[in-house]
């Protein structure tokens, strides 16, 4: 008997975006690796590419996301909560 089942069937209403053909699907029918979703609709579906490259560049562009020890030298970061040399306030 094995541990997990194989899930062939979406449930009514999930939609996906297969990256490797490049397709919306509805239910599951390419490997998870090969796919974003679910989403609740079609449209959205459609969208996936888009919506992941807006995400990608709200997240490159947040300054929470950089260390800013990259440009001093590895270790020697302000991190949030941190003064220069590492100190925690």
């Amino acid at each position: 008997m094995a541990l997990f089942k194989r899930r062939t069937v979406g449930k009514p209403g999930e939609w996906f975006y297969c990256l490797e053909h490049q397709t919306v699907e509805e239910g599951p029918q390419c490997p998870s690796k090969d796919r974003f979703g679910p989403y609740a609709s079609r449209e959205e579906a459609q969208r996936a590419m888009t919506t992941a490259r807006e995400r990608n560049l709200e997240w490159e562009n947040d300054p929470k996301w950089h260390d800013k020890g990259s440009q001093q030298g590895e270790g020697q970061g302000e991190g949030p909560g941190e003064e220069p040399g590492g100190t925690r306030t």
